[in-house]
């Protein structure tokens, strides 16, 4: 028997190239799953297999666990104090073991061992050649289709197969059975019982690669990319910087006679690409991801992290693009919100904000509209500048002198001591909306301002009313009601 065992492990290792240990554990775990079918209960079997001998032992085990947890599969598990009494030092998550009496390995349903012990030796040699496909640290690949399953392209590469989902495809694009087909290696999903290796032809990093992979100078650390946005078959933008100054960024990526980026295009069918130069302002980062458009000035929110980006009617199309194109792709290539606007409407909105800084200044601070109409041209934006600023900075207001910038500051930091006692006043008031997650004292304020005091009294707000009250984002907001509202669902 332990001959027959040996003789059938080399085989099967030889067979299927793998290694012995691989066909022992799948023999162990084949004689374990029939050594439970002896047992009505639920219970847990270890079969070892001696790798120089082939004789075997079989053992059934309980998991120590803690006592206040309880047995959770009392066929499989033992009590910690219990387990103590047999064995003094046993620890946590640890086993007992009781002997078996090991079966003939005749007697078992020889083909559901087989079967066990195929599957086993099969997961392992898709093991091993998923390892020696990741081993060549290839970020793009090429491969045939070799069927279509429900849209998606199952590509093989090599020995192994891969999964295009149709979500990462280029829209309009008509792959077939039997088509050359290149793609960026998106992820390893080893939990698929399918395909593990997951495609992409949509995604940013694929363009990225395929640039890197015809411009030399990239992988020579001359040239860098540093991020790249797209809209799958259409259009694209990319950033690039040179740490060479003798090269120009753009002539490089863009070849002899448009050589190289066109090579790039025909891979992604067509699709549009705009190269734009990097830089450490962020301003100027954006004003070069939108073109082809002309900017004629730019404001920069760093608390929003937004930009107004104001253009000419005559730029007002280009900039935004069709379907707002332009602008998306720019506004994810540089990670920054932008909002684009004519000269009229920025002139709106410049007007809108000083009136209502101007209000703010003149009843926080006790002054005239032409007090306040200074401290607004001098480029102050809120009280705590005025409060807290170097004072010199004050003093070289032409307008104003020593007594006066004094008192301003006075009363600024009295507005704010006198805003910051109400609101932990109204945050007080809000302690059932602290406890719910991802309300901070600063949200709970602005809620009890707007007399949302409690959970339910948040739970019965619409999203465009908590938007409207509290200024956070539409996603945030839809997470907060759900949260508020679970307690209802609870109850039931």
């Amino acid at each position: 028997m332990s001959r027959e065992i040996l003789l059938l492990v080399d085989a099967l290792a030889r067979e299927k190239n793998v290694t012995r240990d691989v066909v022992f554990g799948a023999l162990e775990s084949a004689l374990a799953s029939a050594m439970k079918k002896l047992y009505k209960e639920d219970v847990d079997i270890r079969v070892a297999i001696d790798r120089e001998t082939g004789d075997h032992e079989a053992f059934r085990r309980w998991l120590v666990v803690p006592d206040e947890a309880g047995l959770q599969m009392p066929d499989q598990q033992t009590l910690l104090s219990e387990a103590r009494e047999v064995v003094p030092n046993i620890e946590l998550d640890e086993y007992i073991e009781e002997p078996l009496e090991p079966i003939e390995f005749g007697r078992i349903g020889a083909q559901a061992a087989k079967q066990v012990i195929l599957q086993r030796i099969r997961d392992a040699e898709r093991e091993q050649l998923l390892n020696d496909f990741l081993e060549r640290g290839e970020s793009i690949v090429s491969g045939t289709i070799k069927r279509m399953d429900k849209g998606d392209a199952i590509v093989e590469i090599g020995k192994v197969e891969a999964r295009l989902p149709r979500s990462e495809m280029i829209p309009k694009e008509n792959l077939r059975v039997g088509d050359r087909v290149r793609a960026y290696l998106k992820g390893i999903d080893r939990q698929a019982r399918g395909q593990q290796i997951i495609l992409s032809r949509a995604t940013p990093l694929f363009i990225a690669q395929l640039f890197e992979n015809e411009v030399p100078e990239i992988e020579q650390g001359l040239l860098e990319l540093k991020g790249a946005a797209r809209d799958p078959g259409v259009r694209a933008k990319i950033a690039v910087v040179a740490h060479d100054r003798r090269i120009d960024p753009i002539g490089t990526c863009v070849g002899m006679r448009g050589s190289r980026v066109q090579a790039v295009r025909n891979e992604l069918g067509g699709e549009q690409v705009d190269i734009v130069l990097w830089s450490e302002d962020p301003a100027q980062f954006v004003i070069g991801a939108l073109a082809p458009a002309n900017v004629q000035s730019i404001v920069v929110d760093e608390d929003r992290h937004a930009m107004d980006v104001v253009v000419d009617e005559d730029n007002l199309a280009i900039a935004i693009g069709r379907s707002g194109q332009n602008v998306r792709l720019a506004s994810e290539l540089t990670g920054w919100q932008i909002n684009i606007m004519t000269p009229d409407e920025s002139q709106a909105k410049q007007e809108q904000e000083h009136s209502s800084l101007r209000q703010t200044f003149m009843s926080k601070l006790d002054v005239d509209q032409e007090v306040a109409d200074i401290l607004i041209e001098e480029g102050f934006t809120g009280l705590e500048e005025i409060a807290y600023v170097p004072i010199q900075e004050l003093l070289e207001i032409e307008a104003f002198d020593e007594d006066t910038i004094n008192e301003l500051r006075n009363r600024a930091r009295n507005a704010l001591l006198t805003e910051a006692i109400a609101q932990e006043e109204r945050v007080e008031t809000a302690q059932d909306l602290l406890s719910l997650e991802g309300v901070t004292p600063e949200l709970a304020a602005k809620l009890a301002e707007g007399q949302v005091l409690t959970r339910d009294d948040l739970a019965d707000l619409s999203v465009d009313e908590l938007i409207e009250l509290t200024g956070i984002d539409e996603e945030q907001a839809k997470q907060l009601i759900v949260r508020a509202r679970a307690h209802w669902f609870e109850q039931a």
